[in-house]
């Protein structure tokens, strides 16, 4: 399966070409993927959509991203259905306060890519994984993938994490309660994957923003020191 699986979605969203990097010393590349499936209405998009940017936008965040030694590579992905998964920004060197604000402008300006199709996850993260491997190269990469449903279509995500290039990666999940029972648990169970992965939580679309932006902060700031990460104070 390995083989035919991973070369056909490869071939299929390999599309453009990845862009040029500096050799600027990257520390983080992190790919957060935004659920668009048919269980989120028209008001919990915005909610999403909105809450991500005001995430990235809480001076915490920004602090987090532009401190330390080497940047933060970011870009974001809507998925939904089997062949429906959807760049909204490309990577961007998170470099200083205009290049954050150009992400959050690329964020808010992108039109919904699809409203109608079913929750293939295990295609996401595969998405995801091509994704990354034409990316910057960085000290960790992240996949931050929030949902609010288990995958109903295609397949789950422990094969994507078999049959494609998950090595020294890291993927945490955004368990949105609420419309689907049981989702923190598949969350933990399915989603989670790699060193030190996690699974922060949302009451409802609600509580997007808050939760995005504890998300966040714990996975810009997170260091491996003796096999556990550093403990700093994080935002409300």
């Amino acid at each position: 399966m390995r083989g035919w699986l991973a070369g056909w979605i490869i071939a299929l969203w390999a599309g453009a070409s990845g862009p040029a990097f500096a050799q600027d010393h990257c520390r983080l590349a992190l790919l957060l993927a935004l659920d668009v499936s048919s269980s989120v209405d028209a008001e919990e998009y915005i909610l999403q959509r909105d809450g991500l940017a005001a995430a990235l936008d809480n001076p915490d965040i920004r602090a987090a991203l532009l401190q330390g030694s080497g940047h933060v590579s970011m870009a974001i992905f809507e998925w939904s259905g089997r062949r429906q998964s959807a760049m909204v920004s490309d990577w961007i060197m998170l470099t200083d306060n205009a290049a954050i604000d150009e992400l959050i402008r690329a964020l808010k300006s992108a039109p919904r890519s699809q409203t109608r199709f079913p929750t293939a996850m295990g295609y996401a993260l595969g998405f995801g994984a091509t994704v990354l491997s034409r990316g910057p190269q960085c000290d960790r990469r992240v996949i931050d993938l929030s949902g609010d449903g288990q995958n109903n279509d295609g397949f789950p995500p422990h094969l994507a994490y078999k049959n494609f290039p998950f090595a020294n990666v890291t993927v945490n999940g955004l368990a949105v309660l609420g419309s689907a029972p049981d989702v923190l648990a598949y969350f933990q169970r399915e989603v989670r994957f790699g060193f030190g992965a996690f699974v922060e939580t949302s009451e409802g679309y609600e509580g997007y923003r808050q939760a995005m932006t504890r998300k966040l902060f714990r996975e810009i700031n997170d260091r491996i020191l003796s096999a556990r990460p550093v403990e700093v104070p994080r935002p409300g």
